[in-house]
């Protein structure tokens, strides 16, 4: 049974067609609003579990879905639930890839599993819905089908990627990618852990498998990976990253990248700098001492925000202006508000969740229904330990100033998480407030992505630091690393004006900053805009990996402790700390970079790690790859 629709018009495959002519019911929602008014399991109530029977007997909760008055609040009853596992990937085909195959982690083909979750969805009432991913004409025709009973997820996706209403099909309109959701199956096939299969058919077209309702590794990163799959093919990248457009008090505009794994700040970099009370800026607290830094910027710069975690760097964009020019891959954000603590936190953000002119999304928020979703109110995942990943999902368009047309990116700066440093207790967070890289190390950054300290975004399995990989997009990517290592250097070659940067998060030695140093480099590096640095203003950094560091940074006449540039400097630091983080980062380097010296990858990418592996100094990396 299904709709007045007629979705076979869609040329969809043939074992599509066949499931959606078999399955108890399909709906074809009309718009999005039509998706909220059903996330309520299409009753007048407020407050629903989506829960479904196993062939036991026994009933799982997935989720519990709650309408409040600026939208809808998810909330999963395992804490497990509430952040994306970061190795839930496995690939079904036999294209190449470096990911786990399905058929070897599993002990059987996927056939047999593909044919069951048909089979249970055939017993469901569906919904589903037409989306492109990406932005059009560039991306890709994409299909969902889903249970009905999980109207959030749906409209969560809807949010994230928009939705072509059935009148709005085009006559051209051809999927390349569908996204089949079957929830039970985490439980009855892979001991309750977050699973989503790809299979990059030979027939073109890019199936994905979600047995599992939590939207980032599918919704949103199971898309991501669909788009990276089609770049690759196509020969460009799309960036893990933010992009804004930064205006300065004096009408200069900058357009800053800033890219880094999952918890680097990238959501943050959209972000107005938050202030004290009274109007200070806290740019932090020792750790040893307690000492407290305030700085004072009177007016902070304006933001245009073109970007929150997708850039699509697609070939038709480029212009030859030694930029790279980037658009929006989606169609909302995914925004992470664990750092919302409290009321007044950052005014903009939260009245424009409390308020919004559409409703929203929620996710891990501590909502009752028909009450109002507050961003700082995170629930618990055991008593006293709040959620490390409450979420909102925010349509672009909804947010003020946004930049809907292509950019041009001046800077590309790499965020990176960093944990306390001290004497007694050394670590890798030496990282200064920002450090200038030559673009080789800009790129050999982005091949290592190091995850960093206290990841709020996934499921820790292992502690210190890890990498994210290439791009720091590896855990959505499908394929091969070494093709995407030479489409990054290749992109960093084509782009030799653009300027590289490196920010930590969350600690600078002993002090606590949280994303204070990314928000000072932003309105420092918009304010110099596209003036070079003179020889006396920069100085190697001690650690070669770290590039240059400023021998000092002024903004609005407010001089920034030398401690936070140079940290072996702070005195509750000094040089042996430092050293030892050092030698934490150059290992963490070298063994991350070995695996990409393979026959296939260019002869500059090699020359580039090999100087690395080597301890080059700073001058090697900036003959081999020479910027502007």
């Amino acid at each position: 049974m299904t709709t007045t629709f007629n979705w076979r018009k869609l040329r969809l495959p043939a074992e599509l067609n066949t499931l959606l002519d078999g399955a108890k019911s399909v709906h074809w929602p009309r718009s999005t609003a039509e998706l909220l008014d059903n996330v309520c399991g299409q009753t007048a109530k407020h407050y629903f579990e989506v829960a479904y029977s196993l062939p036991d007997g026994k009933e799982v909760v997935e989720a519990a879905v709650a309408r409040v008055r600026n939208g809808v609040v998810v909330n999963y009853p395992e804490p497990y639930m509430r952040r994306r596992e970061p190795d839930c990937m496995f690939i079904a085909d036999d294209l190449p890839t470096d990911k786990p195959k399905f058929e070897d982690r599993f002990g059987y083909k996927f056939e047999k599993l593909r044919g069951e979750t048909f089979e249970w969805l055939k017993d469901q009432d569906l919904t589903a819905f037409a989306f492109v991913a990406g932005q059009a004409p560039l991306g890709v025709d994409a299909v969902v089908v889903a249970p009905a009973n999980a109207g959030f997820f749906t409209l969560g996706l809807a949010l994230l990627q928009g939705m072509t209403l059935p009148h709005q099909l085009p006559a051209a309109f051809s999927p390349k990618a569908i996204i089949y959701v079957a929830p039970p199956f985490r439980h009855t096939h892979f001991a309750g852990k977050q699973v989503v299969v790809h299979d990059r058919g030979d027939n073109g077209i890019h199936d994905m498998f979600a047995y599992n309702l939590y939207p980032g590794p599918s919704a949103k990163k199971g898309v991501y990976g669909a788009l990276i799959h089609q770049g690759e093919a196509e020969g460009w990248i799309v960036t893990h990253c933010s992009v804004v457009q930064v205006i300065t008090p004096y009408d200069n505009v900058i357009s800053i990248m800033h890219e880094g794994a999952s918890g680097g700040g990238k959501s943050e970099m959209l972000e107005q700098i938050h202030r004290e009370p009274d109007g200070r800026l806290l740019l932090g607290s020792n750790t040893v001492t307690g000492e407290r830094i305030y700085i004072e910027i009177p007016r902070a710069c304006e933001l245009r925000p073109v970007t929150d975690d997708m850039a699509m760097c697609h070939s038709s964009l480029q212009k030859a202006d030694g930029r790279v020019h980037v658009a929006d891959a989606e169609n909302g954000w995914f925004l992470r508000v664990n750092h919302i603590h409290e009321y007044g936190t950052d005014p903009f953000l939260e009245k424009l969740t409390a308020q919004p002119t559409a409703p929203l999304m929620f996710m891990n928020i501590d909502a009752v229904p028909d009450s109002r979703a507050l961003i700082w109110e995170h629930i618990e995942d055991a008593p006293g330990k709040p959620c490390p990943n409450p979420r909102v999902i925010m349509p672009r368009q909804l947010v003020p100033g946004v930049v809907s047309s292509p950019v041009g990116v001046d800077i590309r700066s790499f965020g990176v998480r960093t944990p306390p440093c001290t004497k007694e207790k050394p670590s890798y967070g030496i990282i200064g407030l920002c450090h200038l890289l030559p673009p080789a190390l800009g790129w050999l950054w982005r091949l290592v992505a190091p995850r960093g300290y206290a990841n709020p975004s996934i499921v820790d399995t292992e502690g210190g630091m890890s990498s994210e990989g290439v791009g720091s997009y590896w855990p959505f990517a499908t394929g091969r690393r070494i093709p995407q290592a030479n489409l990054l250097l290749d992109q960093v070659q084509r782009s030799p004006s653009v300027r590289y940067v490196l920010c930590p998060n969350q600690y600078i030695g002993a002090w606590k900053t949280g994303f204070m140093p990314q928000w000072i480099a932003r309105e420092y590096l918009a304010r110099r805009g596209h003036a070079r640095f003179q020889p006396d203003q920069l100085q190697p950094s001690r650690c070669t990996l770290l590039g240059y560091s400023p021998t000092q940074l002024q903004v609005e006449g407010r001089m920034i402790h030398s401690g936070f540039l140079q940290v072996n400097t702070q005195p509750e630091v000094g040089n042996e700390a430092y050293d030892i983080g050092a030698e934490m980062l150059w290992k963490f380097f070298h063994e991350n970079l070995e695996q990409y010296l393979s026959s296939d990858l260019s002869l500059l990418g090699r020359q580039i790690i090999e100087c690395c592996l080597n301890r080059g100094i700073l001058t090697d990396f900036e003959r081999l790859l020479p910027g502007k």
